[in-house]
């Protein structure tokens, strides 16, 4: 609290330090002052206002030079005088003004005083002071025409501050009292609301300021951005909210043409301003140029609050001043749909935020000289696109669009002002379709294969929670920023939201009918306008615009639809298949061409002179991306039409299945990705659902193209995605298709055997999925994880069985009988032995009653078609394509699966097929040995008897010849043999040899060439993995025959010296040196250990 409440009591302490001030003015005087009135009351001071302020002004008024200091001292005292008072009377507020604007003036130049910054920034703080401290009315009768020209004098001072001055604090300061000089500063109770008259009053008095205001500003706006944020803000702020006032259009309409003769002194008058009609024009010109720079400067201005700022000074001007400048509605516009996709999400919601305003005010639409304008920088625009899309690099593209995708949102309905005219609209289009132009010329494209044959919804599981609208990844040719597709996209949905749909549609389909450089960025153009139609991700900001409806938009996408799916756009070449191009393959057989041959990656050598020219890499690509977008647009069309596209799947669904099954990767992930899209629309619980619920036609489809098998090549690939996504309940209805399938690969065995094996091998798969069969499923898994294991296998179960049994005199005596036995029988003496098994033997009783059928049961359906298919690859398995006898021996493998629990049929057709696996496994390329060597493995595993001599006559001979001779290749390779084919069937013949030793049961002779074959790889020197291999047929070969293995193994190294048990017997000398070590003593000590 202060000391000193009284006036009084603050008079006598304050008078003679007045009284010394007005005799000496010194800055420790000042001092003592300022000191002093920090102990007096706001209500005393308030009284004692003049008396104090005296000293104050006279030390100001002083002639002569005086001290900055002092000066400085005097005017941060009457500042503070000032804060702490209210100024009552209009008289001393027009003196201290112009005493305090005295301060910087220079009279030798019009630029402020050359004084120190801390003098300008004491004079700016007081003047702002002086302003605040107006009570009352007083504020609005200081803006009187008199004061004209010491206003003049200070505005000049603080925007020549404002521009000039180096230091940051000042210019931020000049403009902050410039504001509160102009009535805007943002205090809450300063100035009070004024009424119409008055603001036409002020209106007139600062119209004389507007041009050097304005022409200032502009150049502090547009300087060096080094110059800080805050001051370009406060500028574009200031000079909004003056242009504003002096310009509105409510002020403007209730001033008279004539301009009425003021009661003031002539020189006065020269200065004030008559805003009739043709000022207005005059001035909304001038300052469109102004307003020019200033967009042009401030909407690349790194600053985002700057940028904002910006769209404040477009919303208020276009609401306030519709009228006055109407020239520079373009502009302003401009820079508003420019921001609309600012980096910054506070400029573009305030962006948003203003269209929407701007739509629910009308200021557009309503407004007939804007939308005119609007359409006119559209058409300008329309006309100026091509030129740009080709010129502009990515930032520039990316301005330009956003350019024209705000004149679509504002100009709304009206846009079908410049669609109307065919020139602008074939500019239009002509700009998009160039920008879209995709560049084709990476090989990857058509590179990238799908060779599992998994479900579709396996590779799409994410695809159900993913949004719909996701594109695969493209690159295109004129630009690589991802920001200026999806720019694109919006474009062509607002033009299909608000454009005329029919014609759009119509227009592009003609571009897609005019030239193949034009389809694929036609169709995304149709893709993107159907979406808009339908209004998915449309914002629209005119809430009375009708959308297009659910009829007219089927009818539209139905004949888009049939576009897509025609012969000539739908079925385009995207790869050089032989089936395809007439010609079937020569194939190499050699082990690496055969890999690449199995790659699918086909190698046209040479065209007869009749046929077509081999496509090129670029026209290839170019083929599955026009595919690819076609499918996207089928996506898209269902989720416009929701429900209602299921009225369009038996046209739609068929071309879609084909394309899921293509065997380009690109092409197979569009398909599921658009049928995920149909399941989503459609209300389809899964890909299964829908291929379930839609059977019927689509089997129908199938077996009415496969008749014409020419016309429709890719029937196959249809009924192959439905089996390898559905389930058993499809059977009965394909079960003729198949049928039908088998007869046409009878018929076209020689030109289409790849398709129709493909929808085999889908169609044994799926039976293997849909008919497991429960007799046999553990035994393949049990065997195939004891493969995979990298160390050693357990122990066989039998022999572990066996020798943890404590052997008895019985066993001895009864393993001494069984000797004897086979002895005889091995010497011929069978008599007695054949007598006993005779009578052992009974004859079966036959019941009389029982009736033995003549004719078998009939078999299930599944079990004729595996029958029927086997027996078609019998002969196929001899094809000149290695690709096509690989995949037949994948699915003889399947039907051997299938057919195991019935033998009647198994082993007649495996007896056929015997010759021609043989010659696959011994005579072919590695890569079908290897593939043969598992099916030799499945059928051994299911009807081994029947092989037995088979296998050891045709197979085992030439088995343990190719083991052995590789052997050598394979210990004296490096590392890099791992990788190799070989090595591949290497590894293969020794996983399978074990375990069809046991399931063949093979007799001595042959175990023994089995491990004569295998004991090389038994050699610290072979690879890891081949050693482990070896080590896992010794362990099948000790369940067979312990006692031979044992002595195999110590033949090769004997760990410990063999005494007899008795003294009687002479002692055991094998040819395995004890204690010396060899290259196979680890793996011999490893085997011997589990032999114990």
């Amino acid at each position: 609290m202060a000391v000193f409440d009284t006036p009084e009591e603050a008079f006598g302490v304050l008078r003679p330090i007045c009284v010394q001030l007005t005799k000496t003015q010194t800055v420790e005087t000042v001092e003592q002052l300022q000191a002093q009135l920090q102990a007096v009351s706001d209500s005393a001071l308030q009284q004692l206002q003049q008396y104090i302020l005296f000293p104050l002004r006279f030390a100001l008024k002083t002639p002569g030079p005086k001290r900055e200091r002092l000066i400085q001292s005097v005017v941060e005292c009457l500042t503070f005088v000032l804060s702490s008072t209210c100024v009552k009377e209009q008289e001393l507020l027009q003196e201290l003004f112009s005493e305090l604007s005295a301060c910087l003036y220079s009279p030798n130049s019009q630029k402020p005083a050359t004084v120190s910054e801390e003098l300008k920034l004491a004079v700016i703080q007081g003047l702002s002071t002086l302003m605040h401290s107006a009570y009352g009315d007083i504020i609005v009768t200081f803006y009187e025409p008199s004061m004209l020209p010491r206003l003049g004098f200070a505005v000049s001072l603080l925007l020549g501050l404002a521009e000039q001055e180096k230091s940051k604090q000042i210019k931020i300061a000049a403009l902050k009292c410039l504001q509160v000089l102009l009535l805007q500063c943002e205090c809450d109770d300063h100035p009070r609301s004024l009424d119409e008259l008055e603001q036409k009053q002020l209106g007139d008095l600062f119209a004389a300021f507007l041009p050097g205001i304005s022409t200032a500003l502009t150049r502090v706006i547009t300087g060096d951005f080094k110059q800080g944020h805050t001051i370009v803000v406060c500028s574009l702020k200031i000079f909004y909210r003056t242009v504003g006032f002096i310009m509105a259009d409510e002020q403007l309409r209730s001033i008279s043409t004539v301009q009425e003769k003021p009661a003031m002194e002539h020189r006065v008058a020269k200065l004030m301003v008559h805003r009739e009609a043709d000022w207005v024009k005059n001035t909304g010109d001038k300052l469109t140029i102004l307003l020019k720079k200033i967009i042009e400067g401030v909407s690349v201005h790194p600053h985002w609050k700057v940028r904002l700022e910006l769209v404040e000074l477009v919303e208020a001007l276009l609401l306030k001043c519709t009228q006055s400048l109407v020239e520079s509605a373009g502009p302003l516009l401009q820079a508003l749909v420019g921001l609309l996709n600012d980096e910054s999400p506070d400029v573009q919601a305030q962006c948003h935020k203003v269209l929407r305003h701007f739509a629910d005010q009308k200021v557009v639409v309503g407004n007939r000289a804007f939308a005119d304008i609007l359409a006119e920088h559209l058409h300008s625009l329309a006309t100026s696109l091509p030129r740009l899309m080709n010129s502009q690099d990515d930032q520039g593209k990316f301005s330009t669009l956003s350019l024209l995708l705000g004149y679509l949102k504002l100009l709304g309905p009206k846009v079908n002002f410049v669609l109307n005219s065919v020139a602008h609209l074939q500019r239009l289009s002509k700009a998009l379709i160039q920008v879209l132009e995709l560049d084709v010329a990476d090989i990857k494209i058509v590179e990238e294969r799908r060779w599992n044959s998994d479900h579709l919804s396996t590779s799409s599981k994410t695809s159900a929670s993913r949004p719909w609208s996701q594109f695969q990844r493209r690159y295109f040719r004129f630009f690589t920023d991802e920001r200026v597709f999806l720019l694109l996209r919006q474009v062509c949905q607002l033009l299909g939201f608000y454009g005329n749909l029919y014609l759009l549609v119509d227009h592009f389909l003609e571009l897609y009918h005019e030239s193949v450089v034009y389809r694929k960025q036609a169709a995304m153009v149709l893709n993107e306008l159907v979406v808009g139609a339908a209004g998915l991700e449309v914002e629209n900001l005119h809430e009375k615009h009708i959308k297009t409806s659910p009829e007219e938009l089927s009818k539209i996408v139905t004949s888009i639809l049939e576009e897509y799916t025609s012969q000539e756009n739908w079925h385009l070449v995207t790869c050089i298949e032989a089936e395809e191009m007439g010609e079937e393959l020569t194939m190499q057989q050699s082990g690496l061409q055969a890999i690449t041959s199995g790659s699918s990656t086909c190698q046209v050598t040479s065209f007869p002179a009749f046929s077509k020219p081999s496509p090129t890499i670029c026209s290839m690509n170019s083929n599955i991306w026009q595919i690819c977008i076609q499918l996207e647009g089928i996506g898209h069309f269902a989720h416009a039409l929701g429900a209602d596209f299921r009225l369009l799947l038996t046209s739609a669904l068929y071309p879609v299945l084909e394309k899921a099954g293509d065997q380009t990767l690109l092409i197979s992930q569009a398909a599921t990705s658009a049928m995920m899209d149909i399941c989503l629309a459609c209300g389809y619980d899964s890909l299964q659902h829908l291929i379930n619920q839609n059977s019927d036609y689509l089997v129908n489809g199938i077996s009415l193209n496969l008749r014409h098998l020419s016309l429709h090549p890719h029937t196959p690939k249809v009924l192959e995605v439905m089996l390898q996504n559905s389930d058993a309940s499809l059977l009965p209805l394909v079960a003729d298709v198949v049928q039908d399938v088998l007869a046409t690969l009878d018929q076209f065995y020689d030109k289409r055997a790849a398709s129709f094996v493909g929808v085999l091998h889908a169609l044994l798969a799926a039976l293997a999925q849909w008919f497991p069969d429960t007799g046999d499923l553990g035994q393949p898994q049990a065997q195939s994880v004891g493969e995979k294991g990298t160390h050693l296998s357990p122990r066989p179960a039998a022999l572990e069985k066996g020798l943890e049994k404590s052997t008895t005199a019985e066993d001895i005596e009864q393993f001494l009988l069984n000797y004897l036995k086979e002895k005889d029988v091995a010497d011929g003496n069978v008599s007695g032995f054949d007598n006993e098994e005779e009578e052992q033997s009974d004859p079966p009783t036959v019941d009389e009653n029982d009736t033995v059928p003549d004719v078998e049961p009939p078999q299930p359906v599944q079990i004729q078609i595996a029958a029927d298919v086997m027996e078609r690859c019998t002969h196929l398995l001899s094809d000149k394509n290695l690709k096509i006898r690989l995949k037949v021996l994948e699915v003889l493998d399947l039907c051997v699966v299938i057919l195991q629990s019935h033998k009647n049929q198994l082993l007649p057709l495996a007896h056929r097929t015997w010759p021609s696996l043989v010659h696959r496994l011994t005579n072919d390329d590695p890569l079908a040995v290897l593939r043969a060597f598992k099916v030799l493995r499945t059928l051994g595993g299911k009807c081994g008897d029947f092989l037995r001599s088979r296998f050891c006559k045709d197979v085992l001979p030439k088995l343990a010849g190719s083991l052995v001779s590789q052997a050598t290749v394979s210990a004296r390779a490096g590392p890099v043999y791992s990788h190799t084919l070989a090595f591949k069937l290497q590894l293969a013949v020794l996983q399978g040899l074990g375990p069809l030793c046991e399931k063949l049961d093979l007799g001595e002779g042959d175990l023994n060439k089995v491990a004569d074959a295998c004991l090389i790889y038994l050699s610290a020197k072979q690879p890891v993995k081949l050693q482990e291999a070896a080590r896992r047929v010794f362990f099948y070969l000790m369940k067979v025959d312990p006692d031979s293995t044992w002595f195999l193994l110590n033949e090769l190294y004997c760990p410990e010296p063999l005494t007899p048990p008795h003294p009687s017997l002479h002692p055991v000398q094998l040819r395995g040196a004890v204690g010396q070590q060899n290259p196979y003593t680890a793996n011999v000590l490893l085997l011997l250990q589990e032999l114990q």
